[in-house]
């Protein structure tokens, strides 16, 4: 009996997330406030959820700045290649100041809650416009939970009660509080012992009726505790050291209980004791727990999950960088030297993958304490805001152990149901991962009931030199599916079925962009005194490094792709100008293409594709048509079009699948501006502007090498100095970065972050001096 129920615990809890595959990102920005006007910079680091290694799954990644009201300001998309990629973002000039909230996700991470979608809060001013009035001061309210270890409160026996207490904006506040009685006699006393958590022990008498009495600033608060039941289980857990001990006791007639441990979704123990004298104790090693969050869930024999708790093992697998500036001061227009190490386990030099940023302090900046290993380690795996998370990894002592193990005793039940997973309900995935670059979805409904249509072949074209098509079936609920791989920039789709059979359709382009929002709320940005200055000198530089290196911020790299059309290398190519030019297509196909047979028939144009091998014809139905990649199915439109505007021809005389559609031979028309030719497009045809993959821009430092650069009269405000996403040390675990101070004084912090290919993390900062003053003397 106990061996088949941990069996079945354990049968379907793999089978429940053999599919479920967990993608984490984690995305570096260059710095933490920004001014309208400027560009803000990031790079992206994917990682899969049990190992934190680099994962190549998704090609695309999601980006957004929220405002306050959870409102998409800017949205982008950005490439990946095995599990990294970089962009940045034009804030608009126009923003008003406040905080913001930067998000990054794929589309498989849409699958699940948007608590773990990555997400940063920012600071943005804009110098050039009033900031929206205060109003008037918003009364603090304060959120007090508590959460007994386990899950539940059971009469008669000894509880461990952990207590967390926040603002309206999730920050933690200080608080003393008591557990008083019927009688409002004093039970117990506590306070939190770090960021607003802390814990209690307690044990509820029968016939007892409990409250709490916490005051956080001068303000008293009564709360009730949560409900004590009569009957039940608690759960006990303390670190001996090398193992966890985890008591169970209960007031129910004796049985079996079993314990199930997991971390990261891989199972770590499973074990079955007897309940004895109402307790039962399940000792666990703590070297075969993963590093991280682990799970720890107590069940019954009819397989209930009846208590549940986490536990944090700070992770050893780390990595170690070692930045350092070549010099602690420099002056104005010099040259900064860094040097980098990273190092591994048995501090053994390892290659690196990382992000280097280095920015001016000021008082719209702020000291973040989240870093790529935190993030990924800890509040990755946890819902809400989790303060200073960088706290728990830079200090190794009992206390910081005790606020950890504070933090796991407050997080509650964990992501996922308990009774899905026994039951045997299979995860619902509603969205692709994007393994091969960009997914466009769709809907197609009748529009005569306006109902989803099964089975309908639609097409999907992006006009353009480079010619990309897809083709999709609908399936049950309407819905489209289009693989647009290498899909680049800003610019129009066209999405049609084919209109010479059934104009009846309509379709409907969905966002890819997440529509599900974590709850949360942003602090107001105060404005101080002491940022007044901060935000003139801002103000002053943004408009200064756009005047004068405006151009230089817009320039991109062109990304590299494949410029092969879909239907790859053709049977031929034609190109016209190599012929007599004629004035009409129905000349230049009957005279120039062997592979088509014109045919002209009750005022319509057929084409018949004689086979590259010349043994007949390949079909009586036409050949896709396309012009600039988009399909005209009415052959009338294409032969309309003026030869002189077309440049070349490509023909496949043979069938071919494009996805879902079949089709008897292409002709492939590109005409010399890439915008069609004059071809009017089908009327029934949905036209849009679509973004597709952002295009990479380049970042500009300027160099001042020389005693003439070093002189030049442009004036270089720049606070932000160096901007590096893709930085790797190689096998040797070294590497130098260069760059040069403006002529803007004062305090820099150099920021580096990164992963390895075996998913060792860590972070690094360094800092400098600038100092006013020029020299002739090129360093």
């Amino acid at each position: 009996m106990n061996a088949q129920v941990l069996n079945d615990v354990q049968e379907s809890f793999n089978s429940y997330n053999s599919s479920g595959l967990q993608e984490k990102l984690y995305l570096h920005t260059d710095k933490n406030g920004y001014t309208a006007g400027e560009v803000l910079w990031f790079k992206i680091y994917d990682v899969d959820g049990i190992f934190m290694k680099p994962l190549g799954l998704s090609k695309v990644a999601y980006v957004e700045l929220l405002d306050d009201k959870q409102t998409p300001i800017l949205q982008t998309k950005i490439a990946m290649k095995d599990g990294s990629g970089n962009g940045s973002v034009y804030i608009p000039v126009n923003l008003s100041t406040g905080n913001f909230t930067v998000r990054a996700y794929t589309s498989w991470m849409k699958n699940f809650s948007p608590d773990y979608y990555f997400s940063k809060k920012l600071s943005i001013i804009n110098p050039l416009k009033s900031p929206d009035p205060a109003g008037k001061p918003v009364e603090s309210v304060f959120d007090i939970q508590f959460f007994p270890e386990g899950g539940n409160l059971v009469s008669g026996i000894n509880s461990i009660v952990g207590i967390k207490a926040t603002d309206q904006y999730g920050k933690s506040v200080s608080f003393k509080g008591a557990v008083l009685n019927q009688k409002n006699d004093t039970v117990v006393k506590f306070e939190p012992l770090k960021f607003g958590i802390g814990h209690f022990a307690f044990k509820p008498e029968s016939n007892a009726t409990y409250h709490t009495v916490v005051t956080v600033a001068g303000k008293k608060i009564t709360k009730d505790l949560p409900a004590i039941n009569t009957t039940g289980y608690v759960m006990n857990l303390k670190d001996n050291g090398n193992q966890l001990s985890v008591t169970v006791t209960t007031n129910l007639p004796a049985q079996n209980v079993f314990v199930f441990v997991q971390t990261h979704h891989l199972i770590k123990q499973v074990e079955s004791v007897s309940v004895s004298n109402g307790t039962a104790i399940f000792t666990l090693d703590k070297s075969k727990l993963g590093e991280g969050i682990s799970q720890i869930t107590i069940f019954n024999v009819d397989k209930k999950p009846v208590c549940e708790r986490l536990y944090f093992k700070r992770p050893t697998k780390k990595l170690n960088i070692d930045a350092i500036a070549d010099a602690p001061q420099y002056t104005i227009r010099k040259k900064v030297d860094v040097t980098i190490n990273t190092k591994a386990r048995a501090n053994k030099p390892v290659a690196a993958d990382l992000s280097f940023s280095v920015y001016k302090l000021d008082s719209l900046q702020y000291d973040d304490q989240e870093d790529i290993l935190s993030y990924l380690w800890l509040r990755s795996d946890l819902k809400g805001n989790i303060e200073s998370p960088g706290y728990y990894f830079k200090n190794a002592n009992a206390t910081v152990d005790e606020a950890a193990d504070n933090l796991m005793l407050t997080q509650g039940w964990r992501s996922f149901a308990w009774n899905d997973v026994l039951t045997g309900k299979s995860p619902a995935f509603n969205f692709l991962a994007e393994f091969n670059g960009p997914i466009v979805t769709g809907k197609i409904t009748n529009k005569s009931n306006d109902q989803p249509e099964k089975d309908v072949v639609a097409y999907l074209g992006i006009p353009g030199k480079h010619v990309q098509l897809s083709a999709a079936k609908s399936d049950a609920r309407g819905r489209l599916i289009f693989n647009m791989k290498d899909f680049y920039g800003q610019n129009e789709i066209v999405a049609e079925t084919n209109t010479v059979i059934d104009t009846n359709y309509h379709i409907e382009i969905l966002t890819p962009f997440s529509e599900q929002f974590a709850k949360m709320t942003l602090p107001h940005l105060d404005i101080t005194p002491a940022m007044q200055s901060t935000f003139e000198d801002q103000s002053i530089a943004m408009q200064v490094q756009n005047i004068y290196n405006g151009e230089k911020l817009k320039q991109f790299n062109q990304p590299i792709v494949d410029s092969t059309a879909f239907y790859g290398r053709p049977y031929k190519t034609y190109l016209l100008d190599n012929y007599t030019r004629f004035t009409t297509m129905e000349e230049v196909m009957r005279e120039y293409i062997r592979e088509a047979n014109v045919v002209h028939t009750s005022k319509q144009f057929h084409v018949k594709v004689v086979t590259g091998v010349g043994i007949g014809f390949l079909s009586d139905e036409d050949p896709m048509m396309l012009i600039d990649g988009v399909p005209f199915f009415n052959l009338n439109k294409v032969f309309a079009v003026d030869p002189l505007k077309i440049r070349k021809l490509e023909d496949v005389p043979y069938n071919y699948s494009l996805g879902s559609s079949y089709e008897h031979g292409i002709f492939s028309l590109t005409s010399y501006k890439g915008d069609l030719g004059g071809a009017e497009i089908d009327p029934h045809a949905v036209v849009l502007d679509y973004e597709g993959l952002q295009q990479q821009r380049q970042f500009y430092s300027p160099a001042y090498a020389t005693d003439e650069q070093a002189s030049s009269h442009i004036p270089d405000f720049r606070n932000l100095l160096y901007w590096a996403p893709s930085v790797n040390t190689g096998v040797a675990g070294k590497t130098q970065v260069s760059f040069y101070t403006s002529d803007q004084p004062g305090k820099y912090i150099g920021v580096v972050q990164g992963i390895t290919p075996t998913g060792e993390a860590g972070s690094q900062t360094f800092s400098f001096e600038v100092r006013p003053g020029y020299s002739s003397q090129v360093k």
